[in-house]
């Protein structure tokens, strides 16, 4: 008997979708809960980051449906690995846009959250990949 078990296709993509629904629910509270003192540490607008954490919340729903299903369509994959795409771009160009003027600290914040976005993006563009070949 092989003891080793088989691992199912859409592991991977479940579980990236998992840590991205934990993560941007942690993110999402604290911008709304933080915004101000984010703000001053920062040197982002206020309303920037309470804005961002408020639109995080329908984002965070929608993965958690996805979660609760049994199993993530290509179409939905694909419209998480958009929406991720998305906040990686629009955050590149809230930096160079000229829009906001943050601190270090704030633009590492900005990079920071970015970069990890990215990875869940890539994590589920993979796991959507395994998914399909079964």
């Amino acid at each position: 008997m092989n003891a080793v078990a088989r691992t199912p296709s859409s592991h991977l993509l479940r579980r990236a979708t998992q840590l991205d629904a934990v993560a941007t629910a942690a993110v999402a509270a604290l911008l709304i809960a933080a915004a101000a003192p984010l703000s001053q540490w920062l040197h982002l607008p206020q309303n920037l980051l309470l804005g961002a954490g408020l639109l995080l919340v329908p984002y965070v729903a929608f993965l958690g449906w996805l979660l609760s299903r049994e199993r993530i369509s290509t179409a939905q994959a694909w419209a998480m690995i958009a929406i991720n795409a998305c906040w990686v771009i629009d955050s590149v160009l809230l930096l160079v846009s000229g829009w906001v003027s943050p601190n270090a600290l704030g633009v590492a914040f900005v990079v920071a959250q970015a970069l990890a976005v990215a990875v869940f993006a890539e994590l589920q563009y993979f796991g959507l990949r395994r998914q399909q070949r079964g």
